[in-house]
């Protein structure tokens, strides 16, 4: 039936005297329960895109009011409403119901208004919100898949991206087996890492399949997904943290504020990773999602600044040691080479969180997948210009090391008497690379 939507995006809400509409739209199934404290005037229920003969079939349960007199109450200021974005993402305008040609597809946005006020008193002006719960279940369906119009290509771009991890993981591993003389503990996290991405990859283009071709996820495959999500943020992080540091490069023993940093951003990886899954299982209706996205974006915010100290305080002291240990070649490298890591990262950091967030607001709503593409093809790129900078070679000025850094290595003066009571010196230095190496310097 086709039937023209009387209420604007700015509007409160329209009547809606039945408990069940058919609309076509689309997305997963969804069901929606809010308590009864809830006095939000405008809930989100849902945003999804839509192509050519997909719908949406919404039915509400129930919906109870309480702390008033329901008798009194204007159902005009009760209701739900679909309103549709332009291309752009930002404006919103009227629609019909009955979404049958290329024109009207897009991306909607459903809502649930309760914009009914009670006088706090009956001598007062004042008024308050009615509490209300609602329980509501939503369908939503493109012709071929429960999946949003611009989330349908995920499951493929997840895909092929772990393949393209996979592929960089084993040439990581290849030139540490070439290079076995010059490879450090570091090397081999750093190698850990971008197989655990391509997991993470895999497990999530798995979720999205299901969630395409039965419309709710599979919780087995959804658990291992947040498993290895979990341990790909951790790694990620720990890694570029490390790194920055030089732990096992130039020194077998993090300094206290090296541990103190560990001690930030490891908890706050966690924390960032909780919020995230619940997101991901909290429906958009309800109102913890809202806080938990504040949350989820404080804490990432936190953990990015958090990674750059380490790269800050090696770079500090490098120029300050360049004028005193009388190594100022090594010293120099070694700066120009942390400069470009602190670069890279901030590039990274401003891509991922700021530009690649700005395309996803402004390309076309079938078009969304390409922040993900965005995002995943940058962090492919700052893989792969780490483990560049930072290759097991002889010649890396990362690992030529400062004989004077106290931070690089230590010398240990033993003396001992034999037993005609001479006295010999001997002097033992510990450096930080490789055992073939040591056995080479003895």
């Amino acid at each position: 039936v086709a039937q023209e939507s009387a209420v604007s995006p700015s509007a409160c809400c329209y009547d809606n005297s039945n408990a069940s509409q058919h609309l076509n739209a689309r997305a997963p199934l969804n069901r929606l329960v809010l308590s009864q404290d809830d006095i939000r005037q405008r809930v989100h229920l849902n945003t999804f895109g839509f192509y050519k003969d997909g719908y949406t079939s919404m039915s509400m349960n129930s919906l109870s009011f309480t702390n008033g007199k329901t008798d009194n109450i204007d159902s005009s200021t009760i209701g739900f409403s679909l309103d549709r974005a332009s291309n752009n993402g930002f404006s919103t305008y009227l629609f019909y119901f009955n979404v049958t040609t290329d024109e009207q597809q897009g991306l909607y946005n459903f809502y649930f208004y309760n914009c009914y006020s009670i006088p706090i008193n009956q001598d007062s002006s004042l008024s308050d919100m009615l509490p209300f719960s609602i329980d509501i279940n939503i369908e939503e369906k493109n012709p071929e898949s429960f999946l949003s119009a611009g989330e349908i290509p995920l499951p493929k771009l997840y895909i092929c991206m772990s393949m393209f991890f996979f592929l960089i993981g084993t040439l990581w591993v290849y030139v540490l087996r070439t290079h076995s003389s010059d490879v450090y503990k570091i090397h081999w996290l750093m190698a850990s890492l971008p197989f655990t991405k391509s997991l993470s990859l895999i497990f999530h283009a798995i979720d999205y399949y299901y969630i395409s071709n039965q419309g709710f996820p599979i919780e087995g495959w959804a658990v291992v997904y947040y498993i290895t999500h979990l341990l790909k943020g951790a790694l990620l992080f720990i890694t570029i943290a490390l790194i920055g540091t030089g732990w096992a490069f130039v020194k077998h023993i993090l300094s206290d504020k090296d541990k103190k940093i560990f001690m930030i951003v490891i908890p706050l990886q966690v924390l960032a990773n909780v919020a995230y899954i619940i997101i991901e299982s909290t429906e958009e209706g309800s109102s913890e999602y809202g806080l938990w996205m504040e949350i989820l974006f404080l804490v990432d915010l936190l953990c990015c600044g958090a990674i750059l100290f380490p790269v800050v305080w090696s770079i500090r002291h490098l120029q300050e040691s360049s004028a005193t240990d009388g190594k100022a070649a090594i010293n120099l490298a070694q700066l120009k080479l942390f400069r470009h890591y602190y670069v890279m990262i901030v590039c990274y950091i401003y891509f991922t969180r700021i530009i690649a967030s700005l395309i996803k607001v402004i390309v076309p709503f079938q078009w969304k997948w390409l922040y993900q593409l965005l995002d995943e093809l940058a962090t492919l790129t700052f893989f792969f210009l780490t483990g560049h900078k930072f290759r097991p070679a002889s010649y890396n000025p990362y690992l030529l090391l400062s004989v004077e850094d106290e931070d690089m290595e230590m010398d240990n003066v033993v003396t001992t008497s034999t037993a005609m009571g001479e006295g010999v010196k001997k002097v033992k230095k510990l450096s930080n690379g490789p055992s073939e190496e040591r056995e080479s310097m003895a």
